[in-house]
C-alpha cells in the first residue's frame, strides 16, 4: 500500500505588499549566492529585511536608497549618505510587476564599486616605483625578455 504524502507547499509571495517574512527566504539565498555580502530588500508598501552574516538582522528595514529606487523605478549605484551602509558603494534595483511598475527593491553591497579605477591606477604606479622602477619589471637589471 502506498503512503500518502503531504503535498502542502510553503509559499512566499513577492508583491507590492510582501512582508519581511515573504522576502527573507529569497534574500537569504541571494546573500548566500553572493558569498555573504550584506543584502537588503523591501516591498513597495512594507518595510523589509536586512541580512548580514547569514542572518536576518532587521525585519522592518528600509533605507533611503531602497525608497529612491521604488520612487524612480530605476537601478542606482551610490554611496549612501547615511544609515548602516553610509559611504559604502551599494547597488539597488527594482523588482517590477508585469506592467513594469516597481513593487519592491533589492540592494547589495557593491564590491566592484569599492575600487575606483583612477585610485587603483595611481596605487599601481606608486607600488611599481616603490619596488624598483617605472616599467613592468620591478628589477631594472632583468633582461627585456623577462619583463613581459
Amino acid at each position: 500500500m502506498m503512503k500518502s504524502r503531504d503535498t502542502t507547499m510553503e509559499q512566499y509571495v513577492i508583491s507590492a505588499s510582501s512582508s519581511s517574512r515573504d522576502l527573507a527566504p529569497v534574500m537569504l539565498c541571494i546573500h548566500d549566492l553572493l558569498g555573504g555580502l550584506p543584502v537588503t530588500a523591501r516591498s513597495r508598501d512594507r518595510p523589509g529585511v536586512r541580512i548580514e552574516d547569514g542572518k536576518v538582522i532587521d525585519e522592518a528595514y528600509t533605507g533611503p536608497v531602497l525608497e529612491e529606487v521604488l520612487a524612480e523605478n530605476a537601478t542606482l549605484r551610490v554611496r549612501p549618505a547615511g544609515g548602516p551602509y553610509k559611504g559604502i558603494p551599494v547597488v539597488v534595483g527594482p523588482v517590477r510587476d508585469d506592467e513594469g511598475r516597481a513593487i519592491g527593491a533589492i540592494g547589495i553591497v557593491d564590491v566592484t564599486g569599492i575600487f575606483d579605477l583612477a585610485d587603483f591606477m595611481e596605487q599601481t604606479t606608486v607600488i611599481r616605483r616603490q619596488v624598483g622602477g617605472e616599467g613592468p619589471s620591478p628589477l631594472p637589471t632583468r633582461s627585456p625578455a623577462t619583463k613581459r
